[in-house]
């Protein structure tokens, strides 16, 4: 019996409620924790977090990403589905034991771990919760409305821990530990759950051998994504000071916000794409493709530019004036989320749903050896900034490398984009938002609500003036979707 799979649209309101969370709970958190650990309580944070992501990485290899596809293909059959799901989790298993005990003995024997030691114990709970959460599951039964519900609730809890519990600098491991509980608590009830959609009787033979190789794959891919994602944060750690972490980690958070609002689509489209990739439907795949790189081009160019140019005041406004420090890299970062959003396009949602996930890992293999190399040379002279810099010729490198591979199939994906109309939208968009400047408005928060409403006015009015197809249809279902309901009622 085939299970209900809700619309592309509910799904992407689902996960837009999910994507504005990622957004509106870091506004609340980050000012607060920020002043309250200061940039070396941060830093010690954000550099346990780091270094557990390497054992979590090793732990799940790729099943994170590929039980996505795995699970989708098979969503319509549930003992195809639950066999899956079986073999899937007792390969996760085997790996998180071998994965803790590497982990358990590093932290006995590396001087710089030990010294961290609660904190980094506390982190590695995550490495256990993630076996039992099984979260690809339910990617690949689009259950956003579930996935949804469940982390705001937990995440809400968190933020109630926080302010109840972390009061100063010394409470950075209780920090450490809420962080754990808002990111990986809700696995309990996942796996609570998971009978609604699977059985655990062993009904037929087990295939592990058919998915050791594309795990790999992934688990290869992830790998690489991780030596830019979170080898600088180590480096600076090693190399430099929790304070300097502190100021990387304070633009990384503001870029990983924005990358999350850009890549919210890309998300839910994943296990909708690799269905219609095994039902070989082309015409239905490069539509929502065409659709999801408008998307990114349009909202990812806009908010690039804004931030890049407000660079200064988001990072006083969010953190304070001990973290005056990350306002260069923040502006280096800054390019990144349009690198991200594209990428996510090319690789999660075009490469990955059509098997060439090889592809995608050469790719992540040529922005992680540009990001080591680059790190090794600028960090050690220009520290946080030097990071930033790395990471963004990563994400370029591997943008880069994607569309060669795509090079048959881009013009399909881009040929609705308007440059040369997104190019004048920015262009006149940055001239009223400069003009904010000469208002000297005082307070920061007032500042950046000025200049975002002239921005991003400007950009969507002089989008909509120059008829800008992607944002006119938007616009066009939105009011007709509304005289639809009004008509009903």
């Amino acid at each position: 019996m085939a299970l209900k799979v809700n619309s592309v649209k509910f799904n992407f309101i689902m996960n837009f409620i999910l994507t504005a969370s990622s957004i509106l709970f870091p506004l609340i958190t980050f000012p607060y924790i920020s002043r309250t650990l200061l940039a070396a309580g941060s830093g010690a944070v954000s550099s346990a977090a780091s270094v557990l992501s390497y054992f979590a990485m090793f732990a799940s290899l790729g099943i994170p990403t590929y039980g996505i596809r795995a699970c989708a293909r098979v969503r319509d059959n549930r003992e195809e589905l639950s066999r899956t799901v079986q073999e899937l989790m007792i390969i996760n298993t085997v790996t998180t034991v071998l994965t803790y005990v590497v982990f358990l003995v590093l932290l006995a024997v590396v001087p710089k771990f030990a010294a961290e030691k609660e904190l980094l114990m506390i982190n590695s709970i995550s490495l256990i919760l993630n076996v039992i959460g099984v979260s690809w599951l339910y990617s690949a039964l689009e259950e956003y409305g579930y996935i949804a519900s469940r982390t705001l609730i937990f995440k809400v809890i968190s933020i109630v821990f926080m302010f109840l519990m972390v009061k100063s600098p010394d409470d950075y491991i209780i920090y450490g530990a809420i962080s754990v509980f808002a990111g990986s608590g809700s696995y309990v009830l996942n796996f609570l759950r998971l009978r609604r959609y699977v059985d655990f009787k062993k009904t037929q033979p087990y295939h592990f051998k058919e998915h050791l190789k594309p795990i790999m794959i992934f688990f290869a891919t992830s790998a690489g994504i991780s030596v830019y994602t979170n080898l600088d944060t180590v480096m600076l750690w090693m190399m430099k000071t929790n304070v300097d972490v502190g100021y990387y980690s304070a633009g990384i958070k503001v870029k990983s916000v924005l990358s999350t609002l850009i890549t919210s689509l890309g998300t839910v489209l994943l296990p909708r794409l690799s269905y219609y990739a095994e039902k070989g439907n082309k015409d239905e795949f490069f539509k929502i493709i065409a659709k999801a790189c408008n998307f990114v081009v349009l909202l990812g160019a806009g908010v690039t530019v804004y931030f890049w140019m407000y660079a200064k005041e988001s990072i006083l406004l969010l953190a304070g004036t001990d973290f005056y420090g990350a306002i260069a890299p923040m502006k280096y970062l800054m390019p990144t989320v349009l690198f991200i959003g594209l990428s996510n396009v090319t690789g999660i949602q075009v490469l990955t749903p059509t098997g060439r996930e090889a592809k995608v890992l050469y790719s992540i293999l040529a922005g992680a050896a540009t990001d080591f190399v680059l790190n090794l040379v600028l960090i050690p002279t220009i520290a946080a900034d030097g990071a930033a810099i790395a990471t963004t010729v990563a994400e370029l490198v591997v943008l880069l490398v994607q569309c060669v591979y795509l090079k048959d199939t881009l013009p399909k994906i881009v040929k609705d984009i308007s440059v040369r109309k997104v190019f004048v939208a920015l262009v006149l968009a940055m001239v009223g938002g400069g003009a904010v400047h000469w208002l000297n408005i005082t307070n920061l928060f007032l500042d950046l609500l000025v200049s975002a409403v002239v921005f991003f006015g400007i950009y969507g009015g002089m989008l909509i003036l120059q008829k800008e197809s992607f944002v006119c249809g938007t616009l066009e279902n939105s009011i007709q979707m509304i005289r639809n309901k009004l008509n009903r009622r």
